[in-house]
C-alpha cells in the first residue's frame, strides 16, 4: 500500500528543505514524525504537515480498499524537494549609501511517499565501491566474460597472488614481532 502527498509553493528555497527532507528518507513514519518536530529548520514544519496528508491518504485509500493498515507500519519510501518559481518573486532590500540590493524568494515543492512494504536501504554512491566490486566478481556472470578472454583470468590469477605473498609477509611480520616481545616481558619478570 502506497499513498503519496506533496506541498507545493512552500516558503523557502529547495537547497534548505532537502537537509530536512534527507533526515526522514527511509524512516518509519512515527521516528519521521518525532525528527520533524525537534528539527529547528523552519521547512520542518512545512515538511511534517505533508507527511501528515501522506499518512492520512494512506489511512483512507486503505479503507477504500477494505485493507487494515497501522500508521505505524509506515515508512517514508520516497521523498523530494523540487524548486518552485522564482520569477515575478524579485524583492528589493535597502543596502547602505541609498543602494538597493535585488533578492530573490525562493518557492520550494515537497513531495512524500508513504509505504507498508520493506524499508529499502539505498546503496550510497554510484555503485563503484569495493562492496559492489566484490559482488560483481563473486557472481558467475560476472566471472563467465573473464573465463573467455585469456589475459584477464591471468591478470586476476596475478593479482590474488600478489595479495597472497603480501597477507604471508604480514604474517611473518607479526610471528617475529611477537618472539621479541616476549623474552623483554621475561627479563622485567626477573629483575623484579
Amino acid at each position: 500500500m502506497e499513498a503519496i502527498a506533496s506541498a507545493k509553493y512552500l516558503r523557502g528555497s529547495a537547497q534548505k528543505a532537502r537537509l530536512v527532507v534527507d533526515m526522514i528518507r527511509g524512516k518509519r513514519v512515527g521516528e519521521a514524525l518525532a525528527i520533524l518536530q525537534f528539527t529547528n529548520k523552519r521547512a520542518a514544519a512545512s515538511i511534517e504537515k505533508c507527511l501528515r496528508s501522506a499518512i492520512a491518504n494512506a489511512t483512507e485509500t486503505a479503507e477504500r480498499q477494505n485493507v487494515a493498515v497501522d500508521p505505524d507500519d509506515l515508512f517514508v519510501k520516497t521523498c523530494y524537494v523540487d524548486m518552485g518559481p522564482t520569477k515575478h518573486r524579485r524583492r528589493v532590500r535597502p543596502a547602505p549609501q541609498g543602494r538597493a540590493y535585488r533578492e530573490q524568494r525562493h518557492f520550494c515543492h515537497v513531495t512524500v511517499l508513504v509505504s507498508t512494504g520493506e524499508a529499502e536501504t539505498p546503496a550510497k554512491g554510484k555503485g563503484k565501491g569495493k562492496n559492489a566490486r566484490a559482488a560483481a566478481e563473486s557472481s558467475p556472470k560476472a566471472a563467465a566474460p573473464a573465463a573467455r578472454k585469456g589475459g584477464a583470468s591471468k591478470k586476476a590469477a596475478g593479482t590474488d597472488a600478489g595479495a597472497q605473498k603480501a597477507s604471508a609477509k604480514r604474517a611473518s611480520k607479526k610471528a617475529e614481532a611477537a618472539p621479541a616481545a616476549e623474552p623483554q616481558a621475561e627479563e622485567s619478570a626477573t629483575q623484579e
